[in-house]
């Protein structure tokens, strides 16, 4: 881990030629990769010359609309498929949650604290997510002829989808089923050719151009979309 002008930088060696830069959404992480044999200094030097640009993309990201502390009662927002409802909560014996027009009706139990609805709603969201994986995978595994070897839905706060290339597993982040529909299909190509690719080198880029032409556009639309409250 390196610390330049305050801001903490993980350090991943890799087998690879060349040292990549990452400033990582949802939340800004800063990320640089390197070759297994760069020495640290040459590490930090490289990583010197990049922190205005470093900079720049974290304002980027401190700029961006974030979702206010959540408490999940009347009059807070919920962003489904990314589409804004508003929050009416009631009490009753049972958990529930629907969606009727731009309204989001939550049934809890009036004893519930934040921390008990925010479980809750995270479980719903995983249903939804869930549901949708199941139809858009087989979908972009026909089309690209590359395949996972199983999936699972993951709170994540850097990533929105990540894989293991060894096993061939993808994981896919809770927070897609708040984001556009387009959004969810792009992470799934992307850690697809993963299995196929590691890098984001040309061949990556070629695949990605291959089977989403429009990506670019769909990944910047998800990075600009509204974020979670973050302490």
């Amino acid at each position: 881990m390196l610390n330049i002008s305050g801001i903490p930088i993980e350090v991943c060696k890799k087998n690879i030629k060349n040292m990549h830069l990452y400033v990582k959404p949802p939340n800004g992480n800063v990320t640089v990769s390197t070759p297994l044999s760069m020495s640290d200094v040459a590490i930090e030097r490289f990583v010197r010359t990049r922190t205005s640009w470093i900079k720049k993309q974290l304002a980027r990201f401190d700029n961006q609309p974030r979702q206010s502390e959540r408490e999940h009662v009347s009059g807070e927002t919920l962003y489904v498929w990314g589409k804004q409802y508003y929050l009416r909560t009631g009490y009753g014996n049972k958990n529930a949650l629907t969606l009727s027009g731009d309204k989001a009706v939550l049934t809890v139990r009036k004893e519930s604290s934040p921390e008990q609805r925010e479980a809750f709603i995270r479980e719903w969201y995983r249903g939804l997510l869930k549901e949708e994986i199941a139809r858009q995978l087989p979908k972009w595994e026909e089309k690209t002829g590359l395949e996972a070897s199983d999936w699972q839905t993951k709170y994540m706060t850097t990533r929105w989808g990540t894989c293991n290339t060894k096993t061939g597993k993808v994981w896919l982040n809770l927070q897609l089923a708040k984001k556009t529909p387009e959004c969810l299909e792009y992470v799934i190509l992307h850690e697809l050719v993963h299995l196929v690719e590691k890098s984001h080198n040309e061949r990556f880029v070629s695949l990605m151009d291959k089977y989403m032409p429009m990506w670019r556009e769909i990944k910047a639309a998800l990075n600009g979309q509204t974020l979670d409250y973050m302490e």
